[in-house]
């Protein structure tokens, strides 16, 4: 059944059900009496599940190099989340499903690539927990921790990532103030041939797996926190060497009364160009397949200030540099991209305490090439924009 059925369907169960356990029964002396399918016993069981709407939307215009180009009105984010424990706190589960994405199924993981979370999970102490199925990949940083409405625009690394992935979960609760995770995931969704093409003297990994180690941090109490994560990725060998991605990403949280700041490092050295930055640079004429022994560097830093329980304002400065060790030309910097973007948005809750919102952001995104991807690949320096006035929240409906 295809998931967004699946998922409609679901909810529809979902919303019956409260109804039928806060409806009356009406006498009917034409049939015999016969017990109803979701009994108000069984509709309890709904007290423990969430239903949430996450949305942003709102009205879009877009420039290039300077120019208005156009306008329209865009459901930018909308995804069906349900979430919940079904036996005793022990057993929990969460699902959502993005309906801004082409529910294609993946070759690897045989899923709609438009689900980004489906999985059961299970408390084998108040500590330790096991999750398996499709989820987060448990990346590290506060810009891919945040709820995906919230963001108006992912820096290059995030925004080319395949962020879901299926595997399984072990977290650890070591003290009140620090947990660690550890993931084993598929570390693709497409097969080797569809993402990277055919690329000559590789042979592909009969296992390509995602190894994934977070560690969440908590200090002065609770004012100063981390999200810290290595990963490493397996996908295919040469001459009996393996060819891995090393990922990490060092997120770090400031907090105090009105004032928010966070800031992400982020590196990954990848000997097959995963993110794919690199590879779109060059034309197929003269590589053809995914280019080798690439990095990427980001920083990230996101500054918000809360006027008052109201009103937010916050800015959004951050840069990745792609960068290309097989660069032919020794003489020519390997560095063959930068990308630079500001995002300065002011944000109006009309409700307090409730998290919903009225927002106008700027995103302001600016290339940068290099002597060789200009001679070369014909790249040229470029901007664009994205003026964005709208709403959004995490509508909770059930």
């Amino acid at each position: 059944m295809n998931m967004r059925i699946f998922s409609s369907v679901l909810l529809l169960c979902f919303v019956s059900a409260k109804l039928c356990a806060q409806q009356h029964k009406q006498a009917d002396t034409t049939v015999n009496h016969t017990v109803p399918l979701i009994t108000a016993n069984k509709a309890d069981l709904l007290n423990n599940v969430d239903v949430i709407v996450n949305t942003q939307m709102g009205l879009n215009n877009s420039f290039s190099n300077g120019s208005y180009t156009d306008s329209k009105f865009e459901v930018n984010q909308f995804r069906l989340e349900i979430k919940g424990n079904v036996f005793q706190d022990k057993v929990f589960f969460r699902f959502r499903d993005r309906y801004t994405k082409d529910p294609e199924v993946q070759s690897v993981d045989n899923i709609t690539r438009s689900t980004d979370l489906a999985f059961i999970g299970y408390n084998i102490s108040e500590r330790t927990s096991i999750t398996i199925g499709k989820m987060c990949a448990a990346w590290g940083g506060y810009e891919f921790d945040m709820n995906p409405i919230d963001i108006y625009q992912y820096n290059d690394i995030v925004d080319n990532a395949d962020n879901f992935l299926t595997g399984v979960q072990f977290n650890w609760k070591a003290s009140a103030n620090h947990t660690l995770s550890a993931q084993v995931l598929n570390s693709r969704t497409k097969t080797f041939t569809e993402l990277y093409k055919n690329v000559p003297e590789l042979k592909e990994a009969k296992f390509p797996a995602a190894y994934v180690g977070t560690w969440n941090g908590s200090f002065l109490r609770g004012k100063f926190q981390t999200i810290w994560s290595f990963s490493i990725f397996q996908e295919a060998s040469k001459n009996g060497n393996p060819v891995n991605m090393y990922y990490t990403a060092l997120g770090n949280q400031y907090r105090s009364k009105n004032w928010l700041v966070q800031y992400d490092f982020k590196w990954s050295s990848e000997q097959l160009d995963r993110t794919g930055v690199v590879s779109s640079l060059i034309p197929e004429s003269l590589l053809g397949h995914a280019a080798q022994h690439v990095d990427y560097k980001e920083h990230w830093l996101r500054l918000v200030y809360s006027i008052n329980q109201q009103w937010k304002v916050s800015t959004i400065g951050m840069v990745s540099t792609a960068h290309w060790k097989d660069v032919p030309d020794v003489a020519n910097s390997k560095r063959l991209r930068t990308a630079w973007g500001i995002i300065p948005s002011v944000e109006f809750y009309p409700i307090k305490n409730y998290n919903l919102k009225f927002f106008g952001a700027y995103v302001g995104r600016y290339l940068e090439y290099n002597a060789y991807s200009k001679s070369t690949y014909n790249q040229a320096n470029s901007n664009s924009g994205k003026m964005t006035i709208g709403i959004s929240s995490p509508l909770l409906i059930l």
